[in-house]
């Protein structure tokens, strides 16, 4: 098939006996074996959030699905949003677009979003009534505190609901929301679960599902209320889900509790064997102190393009991810998420100090 092994910050790479399970006959998914399958992986996803408090929704969309209801279910008045990169800046968007007003609070790429910051926008806008942080910022490979933020929040502004988009965070760093002050906690299962995309993963406070319920227009797919209530009746959802995806995700969670602390173990390792390798051959993007454990950025600082660089990685099968949006060519990204192994990111290190000595000038830029 010539595939080439990703490295790229979603999608992931999918171990071939999760691609099988997807492969399961299809069932019913109003069938009482539908109820056994849904039941089980919420069982298993509380135990990956480490609590049986709140409520666990699964979703047949991309995580951008959840990150616009979960303003609708939850944002009555204003909703600040912390824009540290593209997907923050998208969530923005969304929320707009669906007719919520908005505060906006930039920061320079590369930064991370503080507690300080988020206290300095809700003293100043107290009609604020929800706000969204992205935990791992994808575009920049910013990984803000979130945990300093949600003490901050239970704290100063427990009424204010407090959304976050894990979306490359999850599965590759432990999260405990009951903990963490948190409301709504979203990710889709294309990057550190390692799964084909298809399916979102929440976490809902109870604080949030009460505030839902005084929200009139929550939208009709993305309903915090009819989803609940349906996985309350008979552990199946209101509309049509993939089922596929139910069959990987079941199994696929069998293997991430089997591995335990491990696996954020694994994923700090590989991050720091990453970052040692840009110290010595590249500079750092992201603010020191708070880079990603899943995804590292990298200046280009070698001048070299980096989509001739991919191009020449592709014929020994592999694939890196250029700089997001702005950022094209001038930075470069190695994710190290999912499933992968020290030695497979070890071989990739190599590979691309291989290439950049074996093609040398060629490499270079054209010419404008």
């Amino acid at each position: 098939m010539n595939h080439k092994r990703l490295f790229i910050p979603g999608p992931s790479e999918v171990r071939p006996e999760i691609l099988q399970a997807m492969a399961t006959p299809q069932i019913g998914h109003r069938s009482k074996e539908y109820t056994n399958l849904h039941t089980r992986c919420v069982e298993k996803l509380q135990t990956f959030f480490g609590t049986k408090e709140g409520n666990i929704l699964i979703w047949t969309c991309s995580s951008s699905g959840i990150m616009e209801g979960a303003a609708r279910n939850t944002c009555a008045k204003k909703c600040a949003c912390f824009i540290n990169g593209a997907f923050s800046k998208r969530w923005s968007q969304l929320i707009e677009a669906n007719g919520i007003e908005i505060v906006k609070y930039n920061v320079d790429m590369g930064k991370a979003i503080k507690p300080e910051m988020v206290k300095e926008v809700l003293d100043a806008n107290p009609d604020v009534d929800a706000i969204t942080v992205v935990w791992n910022e994808t575009s920049t490979g910013v990984m803000s505190p979130i945990p300093e933020i949600g003490a901050m929040m239970q704290k100063d502004y427990p009424n204010v609901m407090f959304l976050v988009d894990a979306v490359s965070a999850m599965a590759g760093i432990k999260i405990e929301p009951a903990n963490l002050g948190i409301d709504v906690v979203l990710a889709g299962v294309q990057k550190a679960f390692a799964l084909p995309a298809g399916l979102t993963i929440s976490w809902v406070s109870d604080k949030a599902i009460k505030k839902a319920e005084t929200i009139k227009f929550r939208g009709g797919y993305i309903d915090f209320i009819a989803q609940l209530a349906r996985q309350k009746k008979n552990m199946q959802t209101p509309s049509t889900p993939s089922v596929a995806h139910m069959f990987a995700l079941d199994k696929q969670l069998d293997f991430i509790l089997a591995e335990g602390d491990a696996r954020y173990e694994r994923h700090l390792a590989l991050a720091k064997r990453v970052r040692k390798y840009v110290e010595e051959k590249w500079e750092p993007y992201t603010e020191k102190g708070f880079e990603s454990n899943t995804v590292t950025n990298i200046a280009n600082n070698r001048g070299i393009s980096i989509a001739k660089l991919n191009a020449a990685l592709g014929k020994e099968y592999l694939v890196i991810s250029n700089g997001y949006g702005e950022l094209k060519e001038k930075c470069f990204r190695i994710a190290h998420m999912g499933d992968t192994q020290m030695w497979e990111i070890e071989g990739l290190l190599q590979a691309i100090e291989r290439t950049i000595e074996k093609y040398g000038d060629e490499l270079l830029p054209d010419k404008k």
